[in-house]
């Protein structure tokens, strides 16, 4: 008997591997696909409030196009003097979706004046979980930790140079890819849909 086959709403081939290696820990057996495997099903619009509601959009859109299962994250920076910002908006912060320089340069000017002590903030995520018949679930996971006032390292993407997570002294963009996924918060997300992935799909 094959494995259920589950997509991932992502055509980052990235987030494919590391979802993969998340669930194959989890002890889940299941037949990962990027959105690549289905070029005819367009991409979602993320019009949502919440990363919870951006992640159940477009993993709902994926699970009636193709018949399957389909999961999907979404997740950004919340910066606590900003109130929660980027958020929802850290991908185009600086206007254009996925220059992570210019939104790293942005918030790094809009923060320049503010001390230590109150340079808090964290990377959350939502991942979700949808069935072709409309069943859903969703779950959340977060990494804390305080804001560098210059970028240090070369792993990761996004704001991974500039956040030192709580406990550390190198930022995310210093880690290696296993001790990343390790305490991320799409790791720690993901890990948390497993059982639900059990439950539903065996």
């Amino acid at each position: 008997m094959s494995s259920p086959r589950l997509i991932l709403a992502t055509r980052n081939a990235h987030k494919v591997t590391e979802l993969r290696a998340i669930l194959a820990d989890a002890g889940l057996d299941l037949d990962l696909v990027g959105a690549d495997a289905y070029p005819e099903v367009p991409d979602v619009k993320e019009t949502g409030t919440t990363f919870a509601e951006n992640a159940l959009l477009k993993a709902h859109a994926l699970a009636r196009a193709t018949g399957h299962p389909a999961v999907a994250d979404d997740s950004g920076l919340c910066v606590d003097v900003l109130g929660g910002a980027p958020g929802i908006f850290s991908a185009r912060w600086a206007g254009t979706h996925g220059d992570d320089q210019a939104n790293l340069d942005l918030l790094l000017a809009q923060l320049a004046d503010i001390d230590d002590a109150h340079r808090g903030a964290h990377f959350a995520c939502a991942a979700a979980l949808a069935l072709p018949d409309g069943t859903e679930r969703v779950v959340e996971g977060r990494l804390t930790g305080t804001l560098r006032h210059t970028p240090a390292g070369d792993g990761g993407f996004g704001y991974d140079p500039i956040l030192q997570p709580e406990g550390d002294t190198r930022t995310c963009a210093q880690l290696t890819p296993g001790e990343k996924n390790a305490i991320s918060h799409r790791g720690r997300a993901f890990r948390a849909l497993a059982p639900h992935l059990r439950e539903l799909l065996g």
